[in-house]
């Protein structure tokens, strides 16, 4: 049997993990018809069928099984030997792949990223913004950042910055115009910019008093939208009542373009963190990239 190469182990661990010869070639930046041709030639080569194949789908075989789970200790044990001398090399250099919702990719660029640029100019930091949760593993992003309690299990967290407050925002003029809501009850009586999420449904505002917690359908103005800075600004248009991150809304109130209300009804503050896969070796572009994470996040 001719021994195979190392980069033809590593596509089979790709395409045997993902179960997608798309995937796996998106994560090895190559095509998906390479890597199919690859794969046969790799069992010709051991004289075993490694893969069951359909139109539709991919999935290792017994043997296929075998191989991945002695394979995959030994790529991550060759990862931490090529990491643990990157270092003599003077610079970190690579790309780290982040997946965030708009609000935690501006985090990003104005906490993470000029320091990031200073530290490590040859790490090249490339941000999907997405507001739905997506497996970073399956799209190939290295981390990921939301809300903490949204984080699968699985993952290792670490805290990004501040932690973030829901809160309720109107115009001075609609408040003059409508009155100033003393209880979540009242917003029935209200215009309230609706927030629609990235599946389609339209969020139930969040509110908690004295340990009681209590969701509101606020969906009973003229305007729903899915991203909060637009929702922002149509509460600074006197459109209604809007739900925001205290983030997005916190220059419109400094300028007092915006009032908060409702404050003693607010939920306490989630905290946001950059999350990434716990089994897989840490790249040094993305130990880099976490380290800043880590140090912007100190107080």
């Amino acid at each position: 049997m001719i021994r195979p190469s190392l980069s033809d182990l590593t596509a089979f661990v790709a395409v045997a993990t993902h179960r997608s010869f798309r995937r796996a070639a998106d994560e090895l930046g190559t095509a998906p018809s390479t890597l199919s041709h690859a794969m046969r030639a790799l069992e010709e080569r051991m004289g075993l069928r490694l893969l069951n194949r359909t139109t539709r789908s991919v999935a290792p075989t017994e043997a296929g099984f075998r191989l991945l789970g002695q394979l995959q200790p030994a790529l991550a044990a060759l990862d931490d030997a090529l990491d643990s001398v990157a270092g003599f090399r003077g610079q970190v250099a690579g790309t780290v792949r982040i997946n965030a919702p708009r609000l935690a990719a501006a985090l990003l660029v104005r906490a993470v990223l000029p320091a990031m640029a200073q530290r490590f100019p040859d790490v090249t930091v490339d941000v999907v913004v997405e507001g739905r949760l997506v497996d970073i593993v399956s799209g190939g992003f290295d981390a990921g950042v939301r809300l903490a309690d949204s984080i699968p299990r699985d993952m290792i967290a670490v805290p990004l910055a501040q932690p973030v407050r829901f809160i309720c925002v109107a115009a001075p003029d609609y408040l003059a115009r409508a009155g100033m809501p003393k209880t979540p009850d009242e917003l029935t009586q209200h215009r309230c910019i609706g927030h629609r999420l990235p599946g389609g449904k339209l969020y139930r505002w969040e509110f908690a008093r004295a340990g009681q917690g209590m969701t509101v359908d606020a969906a009973a103005g003229s305007v729903i939208l899915d991203d909060e800075e637009l929702m922002v600004d149509a509460a600074v248009q006197g459109l209604g009542i809007a739900y925001v991150v205290d983030l997005a809304a916190a220059p419109a109130l400094k300028a007092g373009q915006l009032r908060a209300v409702l404050s003693a009804w607010m939920p306490a503050a989630e905290a946001m963190a950059v999350y990434y896969p716990g089994h897989r070796a840490v790249p040094p572009a993305l130990r880099a990239f976490l380290d800043v994470v880590r140090e912007q996040g100190r107080p």
